[in-house]
């Protein structure tokens, strides 16, 4: 249960963080994907399910915000947590190598998913431009500040963890 309030928590800082602080202080345009990294974090530390509910709640806030396409940000953002899911029984958690690398593609996945449906949909064929002045500028921007969340996270959900394991001890 303190897992799921803290990713909620979790969630809604990066919500507000990412379309307020961060779309006035942008570096080239570029924004970073806070919610990747939330997303991404929550699915490789606490599975494929807590991942997939937290990418439909992350992306259904973006939606409802900033959606021109209802839905089209809850389905990339859950299939994004779902997916990272899948590396919570094969990844070292104090390592930030796979994570950064998961966060990383992540966001590369949801650029490119998103040109595909909100642009290239629509007969805007610029992939070039948008790769090199959109997807490649906030990969980069987000790995930097994955490079700070995740540990944050990480060390939040280990307090939580020993926190529920000290709690069973004691019951028994």
């Amino acid at each position: 249960m303190k897992k799921a309030i803290s990713g909620a928590i979790f969630i809604f800082a990066a919500f507000l963080l990412q379309s307020t602080l961060f779309s006035q202080f942008h570096i080239g345009q570029t924004v970073p994907n806070l919610l990747v990294i939330v997303v991404a974090t929550l699915g490789f530390l606490n599975g494929k399910k807590s991942g997939l509910i937290a990418g439909f709640f992350a992306g259904l806030l973006l939606d409802l915000f900033f959606g021109t396409i209802y839905g089209m940000n809850a389905i990339i953002y859950m299939y994004i947590g779902y997916t990272n899911g899948y590396f919570k029984k094969i990844i070292f958690p104090e390592d930030i190598k796979l994570p950064l690398i998961m966060i990383i593609g992540s966001d590369l996945a949801y650029n490119l998913i998103f040109y595909l449906f909100a642009f290239m949909f629509r007969g805007k064929f610029q992939v070039i431009y948008y790769l090199i002045h959109v997807i490649i500028p906030e990969a980069v921007y987000t790995a930097v500040l994955a490079c700070f969340l995740y540990p944050l996270i990480h060390s939040l959900f280990k307090k939580i963890d020993a926190h529920e394991k000290k709690g069973e001890q004691t019951i028994v």
